[in-house]
C-alpha cells in the first residue's frame, strides 16, 4: 500500500513540480505529517525529492531527474484496457481515437503486458445503459462534446417536460459545458451559468443532453472560456447527484401499500423517493397496510410506476390521481369481466 503511494508521488512531482504538502495530501487522500515522512522516504531511497519555501515553492524533483516507474505492471495493463465504455466513445464519436490509442499502447507494452491487456478484454465488458431501454445516442451529443473540450460557451434549447398539468415547454440558457456524464445509459451536461461565481446557489446546472433540442454557440462568445481550476467533475457528480435526482420528484402522492406491495415499491419507483418516503412512513395497520407520502416526479409518472403493483397498492390523494385508477380499474373490468370473444 505505502510503496504504491510512494510511486504515485514521484510520478506526481514529476508531472506537476511544485505541488504542495496540502495538494500532495489531497491527492494522495492523506494527512500533510504523512506527506511529510513519504518524502524523507523516497529521499532515502535515492529519489531526489526537495522542499522549496516561498510563493512558488512546494515540492520538487531535482533538475534533469525523470522517474523510472513508468513501467506498467500486468495489473495495470489490464485496468487501463477496461477504463473506457465502448458505447459512450461511439456516442461521442471517440471510438476510431481510441482504438488506434490501444493500438499504439499495444506495440509499446513488453508481450506479457500485451497479453494481460488483451486477456481483460475477454474476459470483462462494461456495458452502461440499463435494462429494458434501447440505448441510442443523443443527436447534438457529439457537438455538445466538441464544445466542453473546446471550452466553448454554448446557448442550448431545453425541453422541459410537461409536469403537475403543466405543458411541455421549450427553454433557452447560455452555458458554459464542464463535462459530459453517462448515468445508467442516459447522458448529462454538467455546467455553469456564465458569469455567476462557482460558490452561488444555481450557478452549477445540469441537463439530460436527449432532451437538449437545439445548440449553437452563445452570441458574444468568441473566445474559450476561463475553467475553474477547482472543478472536479467526478467529485461534483457525486455530491450533487442525490439532490438532481430529489429535485426532479416535485410532487408527492399518498398511497396505501399491502406488505407485498412495500416490497415491490423499490423495483417500480425512485429509489430517492422510495428512501424518503419509508423513513417517514407510519407503523402499519391493523391489516399490515402502510400508507406512505410517496415523492414522485409527476402524476403521470405515478400513475405507470404504481400501476404495475396492482391492487397491493391503493392511491389516496391527490384526487385526480385517484380518479384515475378508478378509471383504470373499471376499464380492466369491462375487458375481463366477461368471457374472450372466440369469434
Amino acid at each position: 500500500m505505502r510503496a504504491a503511494r510512494l510511486i504515485r508521488m514521484a510520478l506526481l512531482l514529476q508531472s506537476s513540480p511544485g505541488l504542495t504538502a496540502a495538494a500532495l495530501a489531497r491527492e494522495l487522500d492523506v494527512s500533510e505529517r504523512t506527506v511529510i515522512r513519504d518524502a524523507q522516504a523516497l529521499q532515502e531511497a535515492g529519489v531526489p525529492v526537495r522542499s522549496e519555501r516561498g510563493r512558488a515553492g512546494g515540492y520538487h524533483l531535482a533538475p534533469g531527474h525523470r522517474t523510472r516507474l513508468t513501467t506498467l505492471h500486468p495489473t495495470e495493463a489490464e485496468t487501463l484496457y477496461l477504463s473506457g465504455l465502448p458505447a459512450a466513445l461511439r456516442d461521442l464519436g471517440l471510438s476510431d481515437a481510441a482504438d488506434t490509442a490501444r493500438l499504439k499502447l499495444s506495440a509499446t507494452l513488453l508481450p506479457s503486458l500485451r497479453a494481460a491487456a488483451e486477456s481483460s478484454v475477454r474476459r470483462f465488458h462494461l456495458d452502461a445503459p440499463a435494462w429494458f431501454r434501447e440505448p441510442s445516442a443523443p443527436e447534438l451529443l457529439p457537438e455538445l462534446a466538441r464544445a466542453v473540450w473546446a471550452d466553448r460557451t454554448v446557448e442550448l434549447a431545453y425541453a422541459r417536460p410537461a409536469r403537475d398539468g403543466a405543458p411541455p415547454r421549450t427553454v433557452t440558457r447560455p452555458l458554459e459545458p464542464y463535462g459530459l456524464v453517462l448515468k445508467a445509459g442516459v447522458w448529462y451536461v454538467v455546467g455553469r451559468v456564465p458569469g455567476e461565481r462557482p460558490d452561488r446557489d444555481g450557478a452549477w446546472r445540469t441537463y439530460r443532453v436527449d432532451r437538449v433540442t437545439a445548440l449553437r454557440p452563445a452570441p458574444g462568445a468568441d473566445e474559450p472560456f476561463v475553467r475553474d481550476p477547482s472543478f472536479d467533475l467526478a467529485a461534483h457528480w457525486q455530491a450533487h447527484s442525490a439532490g438532481f435526482a430529489r429535485a426532479l420528484l416535485r410532487t408527492t402522492v399518498t398511497v396505501r401499500l399491502t406488505e407485498r406491495g412495500l416490497r415491490g415499491l423499490p423495483g417500480v419507483a425512485d429509489p430517492a423517493g422510495v428512501g424518503d418516503a419509508l423513513a417517514r412512513a407510519p407503523a402499519p395497520d391493523a391489516a399490515g397496510r402502510v400508507t406512505l407520502d410517496l415523492p414522485v416526479e409527476s402524476e403521470d409518472v405515478a400513475f405507470a410506476q404504481l400501476v404495475g403493483l396492482g391492487a397491493d397498492a391503493e392511491v389516496l390523494a391527490p384526487e385526480g390521481l385517484r380518479a384515475r385508477f378508478r378509471e383504470h380499474a373499471q376499464t380492466l373490468t369491462s375487458v375481463y369481466g366477461a368471457e374472450p370473444d372466440q369469434r
